[in-house]
């Protein structure tokens, strides 16, 4: 008996998908085999899990659909269910945990400063916390945003007037220099001496005892830095969420086709045991 169009569409859909996982494990398997620093292995393990995970649910959907295994076929949907519903629960996980927080704009400079107390709680505690941090701090690090933000406007030979009109990303404004609540003076873009008179500026902001011009140290231990990555990681997981919306949408339209398939299926077998 000829295949059912539902059953062809979801057997391609699972073609393309088999082939888009090989390359994600494959890109897993060199990390984990090439990858200098901890933060290059640092996504080796998701990537492997993934394109075996995509690789298995996809030859599940191809075989059950295209073989008519209608056991398997409901294996697929079970997961495709599983996955749809975790979905879900990601995506309204994800606009609480990034609903709050933004950066403050100062007045008269190009950049905004943020505060580690203006994120979510879940935030603050998954990557504040001493362990987490040191080795958020060391891909900070390895990453040299502050070594290339340094050469970038020591190279321009900025006044400091014309370095507060600077547009900074919130790694920058919060990792490579001090708080505009210290009161330093700008000597350089890493480099800030102190207010007149010797020692920070009054101020209840505790990361001015922290800062140093030392290019290891710069304000890696801030609060002001960890909202500055907390702030970007909040940005790129409104991303991933935006892109999830439209993967739970296509996971609909493939589960509400796979059911089609079953439906198939189960006649076909019911009609030509």
């Amino acid at each position: 008996m000829a295949f059912r169009l539902s059953n062809n569409l979801v057997g391609i859909l699972n073609f393309v998908t088999f082939v888009l996982s090989i390359p994600i494990l494959v890109g897993g398997i060199w990390l984990s085999r090439e990858g200098v620093t901890e933060c290059e292995r640092f996504l080796d393990k998701p990537f492997i899990a993934i394109g075996v995970f995509l690789m298995v649910v996809s030859l599940a959907g191809l075989i059950g659909a295209c073989c008519r295994v209608t056991w398997l076929l409901r294996v697929y949907l079970v997961v495709m269910f599983l996955l749809i519903a975790a979905g879900v629960a990601f995506t309204a996980f994800s606009f609480v945990v990034t609903n709050k927080g933004a950066g403050r704009v100062l007045s008269n400079r190009g950049y905004k400063e943020y505060r580690l107390g203006d994120y979510s709680n879940w935030l603050q505690k998954r990557f504040s916390d001493g362990k987490n941090w040191n080795k958020i701090k060391s891909c900070l690090a390895d990453s040299k945003v502050c070594t290339d933000y340094s050469q970038k406007y020591g190279n321009l030979n900025l006044s400091s007037q014309e370095f507060y009109k600077q547009h900074l990303s919130a790694v920058q404004s919060g990792c490579c220099k001090p708080s505009n609540d210290c009161g330093f003076t700008y000597v350089g873009p890493t480099n800030w001496t102190a207010a007149a008179g010797g020692g920070p500026t009054k101020s209840s902001n505790r990361d001015c005892d922290l800062w140093k011009n030392d290019q290891n140290t710069l304000c890696f231990n801030c609060d002001s830095c960890k909202a500055g990555f907390i702030h970007h990681l909040k940005r790129s997981w409104r991303k991933v969420t935006e892109i999830n919306i439209v993967f739970l949408v296509f996971l609909i339209v493939v589960y509400s086709v796979g059911c089609c398939a079953l439906r198939n299926n189960t006649r076909d077998n019911h009609y030509y045991p």
